[in-house]
Formats: structure tokens, sequence, C-alpha cells
């Protein structure tokens, strides 16, 4: 089956084969992706390289965590997409966005304040959560308009971080 998965703005045709085997737009890989110990860690194997991946289902997309990077992938096939773009329905760009933990852990820091303005890519905090440091970056430029934890904080799972407009 084919989808479409976007990434940062940017789209990949994703078409699964089979159990090992993933066409990335036009590339094809093989993988080998599992579940460790039924949490939401997985072991991931692309053509040989090994990955730890930390995947969360949020509302309408996942977050992925990959080498210290958070991902936020929406996922749609391709009946779905073509609907959606005959609508024009796209990431939406504006409005508040709320930075949620994406797992248990501990805040180590918070490079941003509220009333700070700030551009896509800045980290805007940084947690740590089974003895790693993630940096989670802002997905657009904006304003913080509220900074919801503190240094030391031990923070859930969803939990929302702060906020930006």
């Amino acid at each position: 089956m084919k989808y479409i998965t976007t990434i940062n703005e940017h789209e990949y045709l994703v078409d699964i084969l089979d159990d090992h085997r993933v066409v990335v737009n036009g590339v094809c890989y093989v993988v080998d992706f599992e579940s460790v110990s039924g949490q939401p860690v997985f072991s991931l194997l692309v053509d040989g390289k090994s990955y730890e991946a930390y995947v969360y289902e949020s509302d309408s997309d996942l977050e992925v965590l990959v080498n210290g990077a958070l991902y936020t992938a929406a996922v749609v096939d391709e009946r779905e997409h073509r609907l959606r773009s005959a609508f024009g329905s796209g990431p939406v760009q504006s409005g508040e966005f709320y930075l949620k933990a994406p797992m248990p852990g501990l805040v180590i820091d918070i490079p941003v304040e509220d009333g700070q303005k700030i551009g896509e890519g800045d980290v805007l905090l940084i947690l740590e959560s089974m003895k790693m440091q993630n940096e989670l970056k802002a997905p657009r430029a904006g304003v913080v308009s509220r900074v919801r934890v503190k240094v030391g904080e031990n923070v859930e799972r969803r939990q929302t971080l702060l906020s930006v407009i």
C-alpha cells in the first residue's frame, strides 16, 4: 500500500512492498522494525544500519524521536491525500502551537522565555529521558506565549511544556 508521509513540510511517497522492503520516493530499502518489549521504543534496521526510535501517536499524527531529533510525521494513504489536496487542506501554519512531551522525562534546560521570538528549528526545550538528552525544536517561527514547566521538573508523556503563537 502507498502512503504520503509529511515531515517538516516535505512529502515522501512510501510504498510498503512487504515486511522487509519499503520504497521511499523511488528508492528501495531493506528494513526491519520491531517494538522493544511492547514499549514505544523500536529497533529499526535500514539497509543494515541500526537506529533506536521512539514512536508516539498524537491526536492526528506521529511523533518520532531518532538520534535526539524529534519529528512530527503526518501519514495518509493515497486516497486521503488526493481528497485533502482537492480541498486545499495543508498543515496549519498559524494559531497557537503546543509543544508536548514526546515521552516522560526530566526538563534539563529551557533556552527560551515568555515573549521571545523564535525561528523554525530553534531549540525550545531539552528533555532527558532514558539517559538521553533530547532537543525539542520549534516546528515553525513564532513567539513563545507561555512556558508551562521549570528546569528540574519531571514531566509525563503528552504534557504541555510550552506554547507558541
